[in-house]
């Protein structure tokens, strides 16, 4: 499985150990982080570390921001891991990494979604992987979607901008068209202003050019694990 550790967990970690030492951390497993981080107060280091990310990366932010911790965000984690592998085994192109209590997962143009040059339908390829997301969601009606379109640098701000809406807004409208709520998504685009790789080279260019997703628990999703857990 390719569920990449985010190089977040490097900050994460090293500020936990500044608050619960270092065994509290020193053995903790991937769907234990959510314990440790809550043993702290995870909604507060979660908050920090979110609002630190969020500006060059908001998905990422967006799962962050939202860490329950504790027990209960172990309860969510091991849900997520779930679905992880669900996509990740449906589409084997996406780029799946998760998060904390989320899932991140981006598309670009060499992983299961790809737009024409200048185009933002969804067709063939992406229409299949879409699809197969789709079915996903529908198993696990208890988590939230943000769609977050972004660009290369290629061409002017403002034509970028509405092209990473486009994208994102399509996938968004795909996603409702196969019977996912529309009050589970919150779609965003940002263009340019968001690279992840070196806008310098034809590699990094494509991989800008992209379409990404945060999977975050929903309200009811955080409210039966503090059940579960005892909180």
């Amino acid at each position: 499985m390719k569920m990449r550790q985010n190089k977040l967990f490097a900050f994460l970690f090293t500020a936990l150990i500044l608050f619960v030492g270092c065994d509290a951390t020193r053995n903790a497993s991937n769907k234990q982080k959510g314990t440790v981080i809550g043993a702290t107060g995870g909604a507060v280091v979660g908050g920090v570390v979110g609002n630190n990310v969020g500006e060059g990366n908001t998905a990422l932010g967006a799962i962050i921001g939202g860490v329950v911790g504790g027990a209960a965000g172990a309860y969510i984690g091991n849900r997520m891991d779930k679905q992880a592998q669900e996509i990740e085994q449906e589409i084997p192109g996406a780029e799946v990494e998760r998060v904390g209590e989320g899932i991140n997962v981006t598309f670009d143009e060499t992983s299961g979604v790809y737009f024409a040059t200048d185009k933002y339908a969804i067709e063939g390829q992406s229409r299949e992987a879409l699809m197969k997301l789709a079915n996903i969601f529908q198993e696990y009606p208890d988590t939230n979607i943000l769609v977050e379109g972004h660009t290369d640098n290629t061409g002017s701000d403002a034509y970028n901008l509405t092209l990473s809406k486009n994208r994102a807004q399509a996938v968004t409208n795909f996603l409702t068209s196969q019977g996912i709520s529309q009050g589970r998504i919150e779609t965003k685009w940002y263009g340019e202003a968001q690279p992840k790789y070196d806008n310098s080279t034809v590699e990094g260019r494509s991989k800008n050019r992209r379409v990404e997703l945060a999977i975050v628990a929903s309200e009811e999703l955080k409210e039966e694990a503090k059940e579960k857990a005892g909180n």
